[in-house]
């Protein structure tokens, strides 16, 4: 089991690998394995680097993040023109359906609503919007449509584990209920459990996924 002081040296290590990212800036602390993060950075796209490099890094049980966006003059803008630029950005992708997205832009944070048949199509709205320029934040409350019976649905995602390389599928327990699915067992590390959780909702049928992934 790794100490609090050797997983902050491997946050650190992880945070300098970044090209975006001054690791000067942000503060880490670490006490049995919930990592607090801290610290000032100029876009919304740093601080999701900043928390999806420290996911990855082994030991690491759970994140606090307390890091702030302070935008420049330049960079600054108002919740209209916020508006504008991420109908544009859902607009260009074509992974998601016209027409069926809601946005509401409030003091920078984005909130997305509406019904769309696949989670692919939820999340890439999402990806859509996170890295504009001038937002603080995406609240993703998207609906999936019910298009399928749930049939099947724990056998499609245990094939997906193990197609996975990178996950031991066999750590991990599958249960339905319903379109709801419950992931069970141990896994290395946040990004393997996210992993875990992303690959279930990717079977058709699935509305929700309820990740009980513990890190070895």
């Amino acid at each position: 089991m790794k100490s609090d002081f050797s997983i902050k040296e491997d946050v650190l290590a992880e945070l300098s690998w970044q090209p975006n990212i001054d690791e000067t800036q942000i503060g880490v602390i670490v006490q049995n394995g919930v990592v607090t993060l801290s610290g000032i950075v100029d876009t919304y796209s740093k601080k999701r680097t900043v928390e999806n490099a420290v996911k990855g890094v082994s030991g690491v049980k759970a994140i606090a993040e307390e890091i702030t966006i302070k935008y420049g003059m330049q960079h600054k803008k108002t919740d209209a023109e916020i508006a504008k630029i991420a109908i544009d950005a859902l607009t260009w992708n074509s992974s998601v359906p016209q027409n069926e997205i809601e946005i509401k832009v409030e003091n920078g944070w984005v909130y997305l609503s509406g019904e769309v048949e696949w989670d692919y199509q939820k999340t890439s709205a999402k990806n859509a919007i996170e890295d504009l320029n001038g937002i603080h934040g995406v609240t993703n409350s998207i609906s999936i449509k019910p298009i399928v019976k749930p049939i099947e649905i724990k056998d499609k995602i245990k094939k997906a584990f193990e197609r996975l390389a990178d996950l031991e599928s066999k750590n991990i327990t599958v249960e339905v209920d319903g379109h709801t699915v419950k992931l069970k067992g141990k896994v290395h590390s946040i990004s393997e459990r996210d992993e875990a959780k992303k690959t279930a909702y990717y079977a058709p049928g699935v509305y929700e996924v309820k990740n009980e992934l513990e890190i070895a």
